[in-house]
């Protein structure tokens, strides 16, 4: 009988070099195959909410740079992940074929396709443990490539080169910016109060526009590389901003072309989400409310790309009109007051009088329940 660590796990394959790209495709049952380095948390998270079968990775999910959360949010949901493959992995293995992990082998529609390292809490655990002790030199890495992303951007960063017109005007109005990260989903249920009452322009970073529209909201503005958000999000309504590198290069413009969908672009070194911070400090915003977006050093670290630096240097930029949703959510919790109590009853009388002033039987019906009530009234008085 084989162990909790070695149990078989069988199901068709989805295969993407791209995690994110994959989630938008993937079912449940499946098994993910996929090359990503150092699976970060909010791919991880991802793949244990599509509820794979199993996850298998050509690259190490953890390579030792830094300790990275998603392993070991996969093993703990009980996925089971087989990681370091091999890069030859994903030519080896077509979707739909049917996967099938024993131990750390992998076979493909049972022949065997590649041998890995069948990853455990345990496993994980010793990973993350000589990751943190290479963490100072990525925190140099981080600093280094954070001053590198000033020199480049720095006309972008203080003086708003480059950033197209938009039909919303965002000037001294609320903007809630949405991103696939982490807790994502709690944030955006915690928010309904805010989003009813203060009506905040709706700005979608690739996925996070989907996610709005999940949540029964249309973005106002979809923006980002266009690589993970539906084509059901593209013609939702919303102003389409295309993140462009800055030589150009956008491997999105040739999807919307495609799909005839009109746009504007933005270029940047740095992350989508930052492009949004920044496009909506320099629009006028009163205040930009994030929700699923990286607000710590470990979770730029855990992204694993070297335009995190741009994070950092972006939230100090718009810092003064920034927050996090979590605080929003606490200030716009639904109260209901005494007042709207009243104006409910007194519109539900009013409501009754009216149809009864229209209705001739409920007229003569509440006449005579009036002189029963007289009649009995007369009698009591009697009896004294």
């Amino acid at each position: 009988m084989l162990g909790l660590g070695t149990r078989r796990r069988t199901g068709a394959a989805r295969v993407d070099r791209r995690t994110k790209r994959l989630l938008t495709r993937v079912e449940r049952g499946e098994v993910a195959v996929i090359d990503h380095e150092d699976l970060d948390r909010v791919a991880a998270e991802g793949l244990v909410a599509k509820g794979v079968a199993a996850v298998v990775n050509a690259s190490p999910s953890i390579s030792g740079r830094y300790p990275n959360l998603g392993p070991l949010l996969l093993v703990e949901a009980d996925v089971p992940l087989v990681d370091g493959v091999g890069s030859i992995l994903m030519e080896k293995v077509r979707e739909g074929m049917q996967v099938r992990l024993e131990g750390d082998l992998v076979y493909a529609d049972e022949v065997l396709v590649g041998v890995g390292v069948r990853q455990t809490r345990a496993s994980i655990r010793r990973a993350m443990d000589e990751a943190r002790e290479g963490l100072s030199e990525q925190l140099q890495a981080f600093a280094r490539n954070t001053l590198e992303y000033m020199q480049r951007e720095r006309d972008l960063l203080f003086g708003g080169e480059g950033m197209p017109d938009l039909r919303e005007d965002l000037a001294d109005r609320h903007v809630l910016v949405v991103v696939r990260g982490p807790n994502f989903r709690e944030d955006l249920a915690a928010l309904r109060s805010y989003i009813r009452e203060v009506r905040p322009v709706l700005m979608g970073v690739d996925g996070g526009a989907d996610a709005l529209l999940e949540s029964g909201y249309r973005p106002h503005i979809v923006i980002g590389d266009m690589d993970s958000v539906s084509e059901q999000a593209l013609r939702s309504g919303g102003q389409i901003v295309l993140h462009a590198y800055p030589d150009g290069a956008a491997p999105g413009r040739t999807r919307l072309r495609s799909l005839g969908l009109p746009f504007s672009e933005l270029r940047s070194s740095g992350m989508s989400e930052d492009v949004a911070y920044l496009l909506a400090h320099e629009k006028g915003a009163e205040l930009i409310v994030s929700v699923g977006s990286h607000g710590n050093l470990r979770e730029f670290l855990d992204k694993g790309r070297k335009g995190m630096s741009s994070t950092f240097l972006v939230r100090l930029r718009v810092g003064e009109i920034l927050v996090d949703a979590k605080g929003v959510s606490r200030m716009y919790r639904s109260r209901i007051r005494g007042r709207d109590i009243a104006l409910l009853v007194g519109s539900a009388l009013f409501s009754m009088v009216a149809v009864i002033a229209v209705s001739q039987p409920l007229r003569l019906f509440f006449k005579q329940l009036w002189e029963l009530i007289r009649q009995a009234l007369f009698s009591i008085r009697g009896l004294f």
